[in-house]
């Protein structure tokens, strides 16, 4: 027998190396086939409510590494809650209409002109069906629990229908009304856009300086007066009808050297653009305010047949250009405002797809309007109007799906009046907590400065604007009929809307005054994606019996504060007069290491599929614990292989304690915190302040600072003190000591507890822990979370400890000293004299400490001084090869000569019928 073998060195199946790969997806269909969270929620049935409603992710393509971040992050809320007294169901959902699916459809080869609606959508219901299918496998790869059998989907019957009476509702209200107003427009999509479907890049454009000459100078100015004017788009140019200046501006009118010309300019631009005109000495003839110039009208600068009017308005600033804008209607929103004040014809010269029309003239008829600049320039010039061409850089809107420009653009479009109930908006968002707080501010001003909302879309594949038309283009928005259409969806699915006649989808009988011969048509129209998700507190939330309304949380990244935390307070508060939402999470972009976008390009796309197959799923899961969330965030390869460094800390520290706890049984063996050894009383109080932090850190979704105190505990707490003292007990004590018996029980408790804690975030290595500890629940998340527990007198126990620390801290400064002397090499050869204050030695004797033990050397002496004081010389003796320490008693006892008289005692009880010649290094 070797010497080793007299150690009780412990055992544990729970292997060094977990096999992630391996092993979690094993692990994750055995939770399917046990139905692991049918079951929690059936513990938890008489509990009190928590929801947090799931946005839907769009289903289309593997989901990315941002999608991990969401999803785990809510499965971590969702088993907390489920595992500290509530009922916390998990209903996941997918965004399944839009353009992205259509897209997709074109590019596999379908023809949408060539099919009718109800067939192109069939088509696309069956594509988002497949990658709702691909996604669920993706997230339930992340260990993610849900109701994965029943997910809510935007395209499902009962969600549209719900979705049909939100929107009649709010009609009800008076909330949605049919405007021919400038809205953001796809070309390359053919529909208008939401803002948040509208994404910023920097573009270079062309901005021209030219001059509109005087028709109707109101006595104030000359016809031989031109006002020069600045525009970005060159192409708007050709549906001008004004000029706008601001009020307060002052104006002058200038005669350059060598010219009979007369011009209007801003007077605090004149400089910068007599420049940029070659103007020499400007004579300055007069100055006016921009309201003496109101009303004054000018010719276009080809049009003849046309003329523009100069108006004031207070969107004009002085930053840059000359302070006179060109104004079309039809291409701003700026230039809608202040046309309609004026009473200007909105006129459009741009179609659907981006190419000038005939109304735009026979030169500009079928060009595509960033072709024309050459043109308009062309024609400036010929009437002598042109100035001066730059090139700007700028941030320009894109359409975020094809990543291509946009316009504004005037079209009857649908629009929800956020007007009437902004107010009742804003004060809801009040009594919402957020988190991070600025949130509260960013949803607050995103709400209070939004104009209306347009909702109406130029597509195939989304839920119907339920709209009739009478015989006389009268629309027919009434909240009754709507509700009839809702239940036709609900019943039959909203692609019925378009196999059928608008006819056959009214009532039986119905009549109206604008449809003398019981003639109608219907809208064509879809409804913005932004009203489907947005609607889902009703869709879900209300349809679901088993869920509450308004939820508890939402959580999503901070781009949805114009996204889905918009749409869904707004649709909420307009149809309930409540926000659909008690807390909102926001989380961070992710980047990789450098601060850059994930992309194909630039090779620095993490896939979580990827991680997962090749590290595991919990490296992922720890890497959302370990980062900071309420800001972007990072991710590369390296940053994961450190976090795969603290998963390996984690898990072998936890082995440790299981093997060390092999020969403990919980119901025999466990000793009363009354009873239990010193270091042992202070690990157990350490430990359950531990709880007390972590839940108090739960509380307010901080996994960061839960991770950070997590690495301290298990390497400062644990590994570097406790566990390193604890190798002289549970090793070298006799089996059943009271001493080992007592280190035992704290090490089981806090397998146990820190297992279950441990759950929420690493699922899969804490039930592989649970299948080794000695518990009655079949596995960790049927357990229930450990709690803070009033420990007798805690507080001064942990502060008498301080003490202890920093004597210790002042002992291993001068063992590392020693060291550097090459006095001694492991502290285990060190004797130590001390000198304690009076202080140190009332509490060190009141927490009857055994210094030399907790300090792992092979001797100390002790004295009673002024100031502490630490002296290190060599150990005296021989080393004792059952404990590797320096004893003046090797040999003390006969029997068994290589041992201390301790060990030699330990090993006779441990096994009395061993004999000094059976034992061998």
């Amino acid at each position: 027998m070797k010497i080793k073998d007299t150690l009780h060195l412990g055992h544990t199946n729970f292997p060094m190396r977990g096999s992630l790969p391996k092993t979690e997806p094993t692990r994750e269909k055995q939770w399917e086939d046990d139905h692991l969270y049918e079951k929690r929620l059936d513990l938890n049935k008489n509990k009190a409510h928590f929801n947090l409603h799931d946005g839907p992710p769009y289903a289309n393509g593997n989901i990315h590494i941002g999608h991990a971040m969401n999803k785990i992050s809510k499965d971590i809320i969702v088993r907390y809650k489920n595992m500290t007294g509530y009922n916390a169901p998990y209903v996941p959902g997918w965004d399944t209409h839009g353009l992205p699916i259509e897209q997709q459809l074109t590019k596999a080869g379908y023809d949408r002109k060539s099919m009718s609606k109800a067939d192109w959508r069939r088509l696309a219901h069956d594509y988002a069906l497949k990658q709702v299918e691909m996604q669920k496998r993706d997230f339930k790869r992340l260990g993610v629990l849900g109701e994965w059998d029943n997910p809510y989907l935007t395209l499902n019957p009962e969600f549209e229908a719900a979705q049909v009476r939100v929107f009649g509702a709010m009609a009800g209200k008076g909330y949605i009304y049919r405007g021919l107003k400038p809205v953001y427009w796809s070309w390359s999509s053919e529909s208008a856009l939401a803002e948040a479907e509208v994404e910023y890049h920097d573009l270079e454009s062309t901005s021209l300086f030219y001059a509109n000459r005087v028709k109707d100078g109101k006595g104030v100015l000359d016809n031989d007066t031109y006002l020069v004017v600045w525009t970005t788009t060159p192409f708007t140019i050709t549906a001008s009808r004004g000029i706008t200046v601001g009020p307060n501006f002052d104006y002058v009118l200038v005669k350059p050297k060598g010219q009979t010309s007369k011009y209007v300019v801003a007077k605090a631009l004149l400089e910068e653009n007599a420049a940029r005109f070659g103007w020499k000495e400007p004579e300055v003839l007069a100055t006016y305010k921009g309201i003496d110039l109101d009303k004054i009208t000018v010719e276009h600068p080809w049009d003849k047949n046309i003329t523009e009017l100069v108006m004031n308005a207070d969107h004009v600033t002085l930053d840059s250009g000359t302070g006179l804008v060109h104004t079309a209607p039809g291409f701003g929103e700026d230039d809608y405002n202040v046309g309609m004040k004026y009473g200007l014809p909105i006129d459009m010269t741009v179609d659907s797809k981006g190419y000038l029309m005939k109304s735009a003239g026979s030169d500009f008829e079928g060009k595509f309007y960033d072709d024309v600049v050459p043109l308009v320039i062309e024609k400036l010039k010929k009437a002598g109007l042109w100035l001066a061409t730059e090139k700007i850089k700028h941030s320009y809107p894109f359409d975020w799906r094809t990543k291509k420009p946009i316009i504004w653009r005037a079209v009857p479009q649908w629009f929800v009046s956020i007007e009437p109930f902004r107010k009742e908006i804003l004060d809801q968002i009040k009594d919402v907590k957020f988190y991070p707080d600025w949130g509260e501010v960013r949803l607050y001003n995103m709400i209070k400065d939004r104009g209306d909302w347009v909702i109406s879309r130029q597509r195939v594949w989304g839920v119907p604007l339920p709209i009739f038309y009478a015989e006389d283009g009268t629309p027919i928005v009434d909240e009754k009929l709507i509700d009839h259409v809702a239940d036709l969806f609900a019943k039959h699915g909203s692609t019925y809307w378009f196999e059928h006649t608008a006819k056959e989808l009214l009532p039986d009988g119905y009549t109206n005054e604008h449809s003398p011969n019981g003639k109608f048509t219907k809208e064509e129209d879809i409804m913005d994606v932004w009203f489907d998700s947005g609607s889902s507190w009703s869709g879900v939330m209300q349809e679901r019996s088993y869920l509450d309304y308004p939820a508890d949380v939402y959580l999503e990244g901070a781009d949805q504060f114009r996204g889905w935390f918009n749409s869904n307070i707004i649709t909420s508060v307009a149809v309930n007069g409540i926000a659909p939402y008690k807390s909102v999470i926001a989380q961070g972009f992710v980047f990789d290491d450098k601060g850059q976008k994930m992309s194909k390009s630039l090779g620095n796309i993490i896939s979580p599929n990827d991680v997962a197959n090749q590290m595991g799923t919990e490296i992922v899961r720890l890497w959302v614990m370990s980062i900071d969330s309420s800001q972007d965030v990072h991710v590369s390869k390296d940053i994961l292989k450190q976090v795969s460094e603290s998963y390996r800390k984690i898990r072998n520290t936890m082995r440790f304690l299981l093997a060390n706890t092999e020969d403990f049984d919980p119901k025999k063996n466990s000793v009363a915190f009354s009873d239990r050894e010193p270091i042992d009383k202070w690990m157990t109080a350490d430990f359950n302040q531990f709880i007390k932090d972590w839940h108090e850190k739960m509380g307010r979704y901080d996994f960061y600072d839960l991770f950070k105190q997590l690495i301290n505990f298990v390497s400062n707490d644990l590994s570097a003190f406790y566990l390193d003292v604890a190798k002289d007990i549970v090793y070298i004590d006799e089996a059943d000591s009271s001493e080992r018996r007592s280190m035992q029980t704290v090490f089981y408790e806090i397998s146990v507890k820190l297992t279950k804690l441990l759950t929420p975030f690493l699922p899969h290595t804490a039930e592989e822990l649970w299948e080794n500890l000695k518990e009655p629940e079949a596995y960790a998340y049927l357990s229930e979370a450990p709690r803070f527990e009033k420990l007798a007198d805690a507080d001064n126990l942990l502060k008498d400890w301080d003490y202890f620390f920093k004597f210790r801290d002042l002992v291993n400064k001068e063992l590392e000293n020693a060291r550097e002397k090459t006095l001694i090499g492991k502290s285990a050869e060190a004797a130590l004299q001390v000198t304690l204050t009076e202080k140190q030695m009332e509490v060190f004797d009141h927490l009857q400490l055994d210094i030399r033990k907790l300090l792992m050397v092979s001797q100390l002496k002790e004295t009673k001084g002024q100031e502490t004081k630490v002296e290190v010389t060599h150990a005296s003796g021989q080393v004792d090869p059952r404990d590797r320490l320096y004893h003046d008693d090797i040999g003390a006892d006969t029997k068994f000569p290589m041992f201390s008289k301790k060990n030699a005692e330990i090993v006779e009880h441990d096994f009395p019928d061993l004999t000094s010649e059976q034992l061998e290094d």
